[in-house]
């Protein structure tokens, strides 16, 4: 795939050493090592390998990249692979999308407590549809939850979210049946909208009398329960947004679905439109107008380009694709079978990204981009190394982008 013709390291390798001076002791460690991973990604500081032609001996020169999470370059190869093991979990039944979306002042003071408030937000929404789900006035039945954690906005705001995806049905509270969602209806988001808030405050409430919550600046006042609590006061009269799609096809669907929000970034390289003198130019959609008026560009400083990047670091060995109910490990497994078996369904073939059946899984190849042949890997050089010189490499081919 061809590279981007600017993408993000671009914009931390010329600003990034700068940028990081100027805000020396307000970078946190993680956030370095973000920046740090993504200039060096695909650059020989990682190493790589030479791979030449079986056929016409044409050369090519690939770096390795630097698998972070956070990495736009790393995420296409890392989502084929996660998607390829999810595909014995889909069931053919319609799919929901359902999102759970914080209010401002949540999500203010949810930057200051990633960890605490995302998990929050993580297990009270689980809970909300699943309490839901399982009464009988609604659907009666244990369903199953793929939830994938997003923080930004389009504009790189910081707008914490959940979008799941979820089977149009579950097992029966008694497990003897398959109980199916009514046709382009799954839930009623006023009910999942309120419970969410009950469940979420209370929660809140709850990490804040453990002492689990930190707060500084503006928010320092906030460490006071009495002025903890009238500051989520006004939050108990709002409608906190809960958003519900139509339910949309089957297995096929889904795998393409979940591939454009499993392991999406704050910003694909794609969005990148400029870099100069005036700051980052990039594409977003404002989603407060409809029609092609939403899309905009917008141009940002320099540094305030970086600094909404790394606001959407997450913590250390924070997960943010999760599974509960009949997904939940270690009985996922089990319930899908389950599942099946009430469903009178056998296992689907598997399908990649583009919903083309897979007979079985194959190391992907790259053939020689002259004349298709075989390539095969002749030299590994290590971090940091350069490849011996190669007579038949073109000067330009200094890499090969294989996300």
């Amino acid at each position: 795939m061809a590279r981007p013709r600017l993408e993000v390291a671009d914009i931390f390798r010329d600003h990034g050493s700068a940028w990081r001076k100027a805000n020396a002791g307000h970078v946190s460690l993680a956030q370095l090592k973000v920046m740090s991973a993504i200039e060096r990604c695909r650059t020989a500081a990682l190493g790589g390998h030479v791979a030449r032609c079986e056929d016409c001996s044409h050369t090519l020169i690939a770096y390795n990249s630097c698998r972070n999470r956070h990495c736009p370059k790393c995420q296409g190869a890392a989502a084929k692979e996660w998607l390829a093991e999810r595909t014995a979990e889909l069931l053919p039944v319609p799919y929901c999308h359902v999102v759970f979306t914080l209010p401002g002042p949540i999500a203010d003071i949810a930057y200051q407590n990633k960890a605490v408030i995302y998990d929050i937000l993580f297990k009270t929404s689980a809970q909300t549809m699943s309490t839901i789900a399982a009464d009988p006035q609604h659907l009666g039945a244990r369903i199953g939850i793929i939830s994938v954690l997003h923080t930004w906005g389009s504009a790189l705001t910081h707008h914490p979210h959940v979008h799941m995806i979820v089977p149009g049905g579950g097992i029966s509270n008694d497990g003897k049946c398959w109980v199916a969602c009514r046709p382009g209806f799954f839930l009623p988001v006023r009910v999942l909208s309120r419970l969410f808030r009950r469940l979420f405050l209370n929660k809140l409430l709850a990490a804040h009398e453990a002492g689990q919550l930190q707060f500084f600046s503006d928010h320092a006042k906030l460490a006071n329960a009495r002025a903890f609590a009238a500051y989520l006061a006004p939050l108990r009269k709002l409608e906190w947004v809960v958003y519900s799609k139509r339910p949309f096809g089957g297995p096929q669907a889904v795998l393409t679905y979940l591939s454009r929000y499993t392991h999406r970034v704050a910003i694909s390289n794609s969005r990148l439109i400029a870099f100069n003198q005036n700051g980052v130019t990039f594409r977003w959609k404002d989603y407060k107008i409809k029609g092609r008026a939403r899309y905009k560009t917008m141009t940002l400083a320099t540094g305030e380009f970086i600094r909404r990047f790394l606001i959407h670091v997450l913590p250390r060995g924070f997960h943010r694709i999760r599974h509960y109910g009949l997904l939940a490990r270690p009985s996922g497994a089990d319930n899908i079978a389950r599942a099946r078996e009430l469903l009178a369904a056998q296992k689907p073939p598997s399908h990649d990204a583009d919903g083309a059946t897979v007979e079985q899984p194959q190391t992907p190849t790259h053939p020689c981009p002259c004349c298709g042949g075989r390539m095969v890997i002749v030299e590994i050089f290590q971090r940091g190394c350069a490849p011996r010189a190669h007579p038949t490499a073109p000067p330009a081919a200094i890499r090969i982008d294989t996300s």
